[in-house]
């Protein structure tokens, strides 16, 4: 795509759309790709945004000069969008594992010798379109290629020998509740919390719950913890009134690979089989459930 010559554009149509790119931005676009939309270098994007930090909207008039230079130039501000996004604050020496403005701010100043406000932070990342988020939890002991092929190649031949025997595949997972968790807030004098008197024992509650690809369900409901005892009762519930063969998939629970377990599944002569996940990918148990849905 042709580069746009910005400075053959009249004032207004040079402001107009350097507030355009800033605004794309703030929505969630990368610099790189408002930069190809736009038809213009990166390295002007990258200004704009600069401009825009240091004096809001107004400093994107084309017709304004001079006034206090911006603190961070264009290199600066992709240096630390691309930290950012594709760094681990750990790697600048930080001791924090995710982001915050404070962290960032002591980034900026250790590795670019600028000094900003936290407030000066805040609106730079706002500018990125960036805000808090809650990180999603996931597991180190992940193993990402094992997942893949786990739906490239094992899942696959399952549903294959499952159709070949006319066997009917479920997929199963726990759940655990705290009946005494307490929840909402309230208002009180400052400085004193108010108390919500309770008894002090902890109880608590498990499921197992099992449903297949066509959308039927079985639970069952369980005080405690679930251990093999609890999940061969839950087998032997669940096979009753089957009049086909069943492929369970289940994750690594230790309850999942004991020998009770083992033991009660060579007892049903083929009635039931199971077959587990990748370690620490119990999520894929309602994924594959979800991608691969439909009549047997």
């Amino acid at each position: 795509m042709d580069k746009t010559d910005a400075r053959k554009l009249k004032h207004g149509e040079l402001t107009a759309l350097r507030k355009r790119a800033v605004t794309a931005v703030q929505k969630g676009e990368s610099p790189e790709s408002v930069a190809g939309m736009f038809g213009v270098t990166r390295a002007a994007v990258y200004g704009w945004l600069a401009r825009y930090r240091e004096g809001g909207w107004g400093a994107l008039d084309a017709r304004k000069r001079g006034g206090r230079p911006p603190k961070l130039n264009a290199g600066q501000v992709e240096w630390i969008r691309q930290a950012v996004t594709s760094g681990d604050p750990r790697q600048y020496a930080s001791p924090l594992a995710l982001w915050t403005c404070k962290s960032l701010q002591t980034v900026i100043d250790k590795h670019l010798g600028v000094p900003l406000s936290k407030a000066s932070v805040c609106r730079l990342l706002n500018q990125f379109g960036f805000s808090a988020q809650r990180p999603l939890w996931q597991a180190c002991q992940r193993e990402p290629q094992r997942v893949e092929q786990w739906f490239r190649g094992a899942y696959p031949a399952i549903r294959k020998e499952a159709q070949r025997i006319g066997a009917q595949i479920w997929f199963v997972d726990e759940a655990a509740v705290i009946l005494d968790a307490r929840g909402g807030v309230t208002r009180g004098r400052r400085g004193k919390a108010p108390t919500d008197p309770a008894t002090g024992t902890r109880s608590g509650m498990s499921f197992i719950s099992a449903v297949s690809r066509r959308g039927d369900r079985r639970f069952m409901c369980v005080p405690g913890r679930v251990n093999a005892k609890v999940f061969v009762s839950f087998l032997r519930r669940f096979l009753y009134g089957m009049d086909q063969p069943i492929f369970l998939i289940v994750d690594g629970q230790p309850a999942h690979k004991a020998k009770w377990v083992r033991k009660f599944v060579d007892s049903t002569q083929g009635r039931l089989r199971l077959f587990l996940l990748p370690p620490c990918s119990g999520e894929n148990n309602s994924k594959t459930a979800e991608t691969t849905g439909g009549a047997e």
